[in-house]
Protein backbone atom coordinates (compact mmCIF):
# COMPACT_ATOMS: atom_id res chain seq x y z
CA UNK A 1 0.00 0.00 0.00
CA UNK A 2 1.15 3.47 -0.80
CA UNK A 3 0.43 5.84 2.05
CA UNK A 4 -1.05 9.26 1.37
CA UNK A 5 -0.60 11.62 4.30
CA UNK A 6 -3.54 13.40 5.91
CA UNK A 7 -2.27 16.76 4.66
CA UNK A 8 -2.73 15.75 1.00
CA UNK A 9 -5.97 16.22 -0.88
CA UNK A 10 -7.09 13.45 -3.25
CA UNK A 11 -9.07 14.05 -6.43
CA UNK A 12 -10.58 11.37 -8.67
CA UNK A 13 -11.23 12.20 -12.31
CA UNK A 14 -14.66 10.67 -12.90
CA UNK A 15 -14.24 10.31 -16.68
CA UNK A 16 -12.16 7.35 -17.92
CA UNK A 17 -8.83 8.32 -19.53
CA UNK A 18 -6.66 6.74 -22.20
CA UNK A 19 -4.30 4.56 -20.19
CA UNK A 20 -1.54 4.99 -22.76
CA UNK A 21 -1.02 8.49 -21.32
CA UNK A 22 2.15 8.90 -19.33
CA UNK A 23 3.28 11.50 -16.80
CA UNK A 24 3.28 14.44 -19.21
CA UNK A 25 -0.13 13.59 -20.69
CA UNK A 26 -1.73 13.25 -17.25
CA UNK A 27 -0.10 16.46 -15.98
CA UNK A 28 -1.62 18.25 -18.98
CA UNK A 29 -5.00 16.63 -18.23
CA UNK A 30 -4.88 17.86 -14.62
CA UNK A 31 -3.98 21.39 -15.69
CA UNK A 32 -6.31 21.74 -18.68
CA UNK A 33 -9.34 19.51 -18.06
CA UNK A 34 -9.51 19.47 -14.26
CA UNK A 35 -8.26 23.06 -13.93
CA UNK A 36 -5.98 22.12 -11.03
CA UNK A 37 -2.28 22.61 -10.31
CA UNK A 38 -0.51 19.28 -10.94
CA UNK A 39 2.48 20.49 -8.86
CA UNK A 40 0.47 21.34 -5.73
CA UNK A 41 1.24 18.08 -3.92
CA UNK A 42 -2.34 16.86 -4.28
CA UNK A 43 -3.02 13.33 -5.53
CA UNK A 44 -4.88 12.90 -8.84
CA UNK A 45 -6.48 9.51 -9.53
CA UNK A 46 -7.48 8.37 -13.01
CA UNK A 47 -9.59 5.41 -14.11
CA UNK A 48 -9.45 3.31 -17.24
CA UNK A 49 -12.48 2.22 -19.23
CA UNK A 50 -12.01 -1.15 -17.58
CA UNK A 51 -12.91 -0.96 -13.89
CA UNK A 52 -9.87 -2.98 -12.80
CA UNK A 53 -7.21 -0.29 -13.38
CA UNK A 54 -6.20 3.03 -11.87
CA UNK A 55 -3.32 5.45 -12.17
CA UNK A 56 -2.45 8.16 -9.73
CA UNK A 57 -0.19 11.14 -10.06
CA UNK A 58 1.40 13.35 -7.44
CA UNK A 59 4.24 15.81 -7.15
CA UNK A 60 6.32 15.06 -4.04
CA UNK A 61 8.45 18.21 -4.04
CA UNK A 62 11.34 16.79 -6.05
CA UNK A 63 9.55 15.13 -8.96
CA UNK A 64 6.31 13.73 -10.29
CA UNK A 65 5.26 10.21 -9.29
CA UNK A 66 3.01 8.10 -11.52
CA UNK A 67 1.81 4.73 -10.25
CA UNK A 68 -0.52 2.17 -11.78
CA UNK A 69 -2.52 -0.56 -10.07
CA UNK A 70 -4.50 -3.40 -11.64
CA UNK A 71 -6.81 -5.62 -9.64
CA UNK A 72 -6.53 -9.25 -10.68
CA UNK A 73 -9.95 -10.68 -9.79
CA UNK A 74 -12.28 -7.72 -9.42
CA UNK A 75 -12.76 -4.06 -10.23
CA UNK A 76 -12.52 -0.79 -8.36
CA UNK A 77 -15.72 0.83 -7.10
CA UNK A 78 -15.73 4.07 -9.09
CA UNK A 79 -18.01 7.09 -8.79
CA UNK A 80 -20.45 7.45 -11.72
CA UNK A 81 -18.65 8.17 -15.02
CA UNK A 82 -19.24 11.80 -15.93
CA UNK A 83 -17.17 14.91 -16.52
CA UNK A 84 -15.65 16.35 -13.40
CA UNK A 85 -13.70 15.43 -10.33
CA UNK A 86 -14.58 13.93 -6.95
CA UNK A 87 -12.67 14.81 -3.78
CA UNK A 88 -11.71 11.95 -1.42
CA UNK A 89 -10.15 11.83 2.00
CA UNK A 90 -6.84 9.96 2.29
CA UNK A 91 -8.73 7.15 4.09
CA UNK A 92 -11.28 6.86 1.28
CA UNK A 93 -8.40 6.77 -1.23
CA UNK A 94 -6.70 3.98 0.72
CA UNK A 95 -9.93 1.97 0.66
CA UNK A 96 -10.42 2.60 -3.07
CA UNK A 97 -6.78 1.68 -3.73
CA UNK A 98 -7.18 -1.58 -1.78
CA UNK A 99 -10.30 -2.49 -3.76
CA UNK A 100 -12.94 -1.94 -1.08
CA UNK A 101 -16.35 -1.07 -2.49
CA UNK A 102 -17.49 0.63 0.73
CA UNK A 103 -15.11 3.60 0.46
CA UNK A 104 -17.90 5.88 -0.77
CA UNK A 105 -19.89 5.26 2.42
CA UNK A 106 -17.01 6.37 4.63
CA UNK A 107 -17.44 9.99 5.64
CA UNK A 108 -15.20 11.80 8.08
CA UNK A 109 -16.71 12.85 11.38
CA UNK A 110 -17.17 16.54 11.90
CA UNK A 111 -14.65 17.78 14.41
CA UNK A 112 -15.65 20.71 16.57
CA UNK A 113 -13.01 23.39 16.65
CA UNK A 114 -11.81 24.41 20.09
CA UNK A 115 -13.03 27.74 21.38
CA UNK A 116 -10.50 30.38 22.19
CA UNK A 117 -10.44 30.75 25.97
CA UNK A 118 -8.87 33.50 27.98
Amino acid sequence: MISVGAQRRVFVSTRPVDFRKGVHGLVALVAEDLRCNPYSGDVYVFRAKRKDRLKFLLFDGSGTVLATKWLEDSGFAWPPAQDGVVSLTPTQFAMLFDGFSEWSRMTPKAVKRPNKTA
